[in-house]
């Protein structure tokens, strides 16, 4: 699986976004409740990342709850032609900061009323259901996806924390433009997914795509480093530059919030591998 490094993909073949964009969800309070404590830098770094030609932002109603999705709209003309919002659907929070599988059909219907007055727009460009629903029929919730956009709510329909299985059941109902699951170069378990997003063209957005918490440990870790010491770059860096050149649908959306740290991420789009690293990193 070798990438040409195309800088660009289209999102379900129209919306044209540069590959490297911008997860929301650290924008808001510990544990992705409440309102950060400031909401001002929270904005700064949103108006930074459209000032650096991040294009691609993609965010919650889960986060916050709302409060991501609130701080895009005021920083933001999340309206633009030239920026794609993408939200979703499909997860309760509770006051233990459980996150909480819901995806019942109205539920769903409510919340994008929801999410398009918090991001300001008539249209949310890409919709996505945050994960499947033990309670829930899957192609009910599917169904209910695919109505928002026959209804003009949603121009297209994404899928996160799916199998492969779920992802070809859902295309029976709808086109799915992106599929949005955790991997990275230490956590590869979605391999299957990515190939079949290859397959039909459809954006692979990898969420926690430099890890959690501190990154990767063991030889993994030690990997990314030796690789990071030859570019003179950081570890996250070269994390996001392995995603970048392991597939061209793959879209990743590495968050902060901090500036520096923003800035950070998108020079790491500017790093080429040598096939000696890129095998070093696809082996570990």
């Amino acid at each position: 699986m070798v990438s040409n490094q195309s800088d660009t993909f289209d999102i379900g073949g129209e919306l044209t976004v540069h590959r490297l964009g911008f997860g929301a969800m650290r924008l808001c309070g510990p544990d992705i409740i409440g309102p950060p404590e400031d909401e001002a830098n929270a904005r700064d770094v949103l108006q930074c990342a459209d000032d650096v030609g991040v294009d691609f932002i993609d965010t919650a109603d889960s986060y916050g709850p709302g409060v991501s999705e609130r701080l895009i709209g005021e920083a933001l003309d999340a309206s633009r032609d030239d920026l794609v919002v993408a939200t979703k659907a499909g997860l309760l929070r509770n006051r233990e900061s459980d996150w909480i599988a819901h995806g019942d059909p109205d539920y769903i219907r409510n919340q994008v009323l929801a999410s398009r007055d918090r991001l300001g727009v008539e249209t949310i460009d890409l919709y996505q259901f945050h994960r499947p629903d033990p309670d829930t029929e899957f192609e009910a919730s599917v169904q209910a996806f695919a109505e928002l956009k026959d209804d003009g709510l949603v121009e297209h329909v994404g899928l996160s924390n799916v199998t492969v299985e779920e992802l070809e059941t859902a295309r029976e109902h709808v086109e799915v433009a992106t599929v949005q699951n955790e991997y990275n170069v230490g956590n590869r378990e979605h391999e299957d997914v990515l190939e079949a997003c290859e397959e039909h063209d459809i954006g692979f957005i990898p969420y926690a795509p430099v890890g959690w918490g501190s990154g990767f440990e063991g030889e993994t870790r030690e990997a990314v480093e030796s690789v990071a010491d030859a570019h003179d770059a950081s570890v996250y860096q070269i994390a996001l530059a392995w995603l970048l050149d392991h597939s061209d649908v793959t879209l990743p959306i590495p968050g902060t919030s901090s500036v520096e740290h923003l800035e950070a991420n998108v020079a790491a789009s500017g790093i080429d591998l040598t096939d000696e690293e890129r095998a070093t990193l696809d082996d570990v």
